[in-house]
């Protein structure tokens, strides 16, 4: 799965993202605005420390990390939370903790059979998919 998650991937379609943002408290501006970009991203891993690079035309972010310890993040839309990532089988997952309105979100990246790269959030009630296509 690793190596199958390394290398840039393009948004091309997105389901439910901006009732998940409205779910993390994110303004309406910001929503409209995010729900309208596509962005792409990348994975990059040297030895233990792992790089994830969002890149759209509103904003980008370059998260270091290393797995399973935890990291303050400013996500795109501003808000602080404490991120932590970590293989669940062969799904990588992202937790987000919103110190500020005691929101977590929850994101799982899987490759599907079909090579896709499947980006399910779930913040409360509300789940959004975002797929995502290798770039060659």
């Amino acid at each position: 799965m690793v190596d199958a998650l390394l290398g840039d991937w393009k948004l091309v379609s997105s389901e439910n993202f901006e009732d998940l943002m409205k779910e993390l408290g994110v303004g309406l501006v910001m929503r409209k605005l995010g729900n309208t970009t596509k962005p792409n991203v990348k994975f990059v891993k040297s030895g233990d420390e792992w790089t994830f690079s969002t890149v759209s035309t509103l904003k980008s972010q370059h998260l270091k990390y290393k797995l399973d310890e935890e990291f303050d993040e400013e996500t795109l839309d501003g808000r602080k939370v404490k991120t932590t990532f970590h293989w669940d089988g062969n799904k990588l997952v992202q937790t987000q903790k919103d110190k500020d309105n005691n929101v977590v979100c929850t994101i799982t990246r899987e490759i599907t059979d079909s090579g896709e790269l499947k980006c399910v959030a779930t913040a409360g009630k509300v789940e959004s998919i975002r797929m995502y296509h290798k770039e060659q």
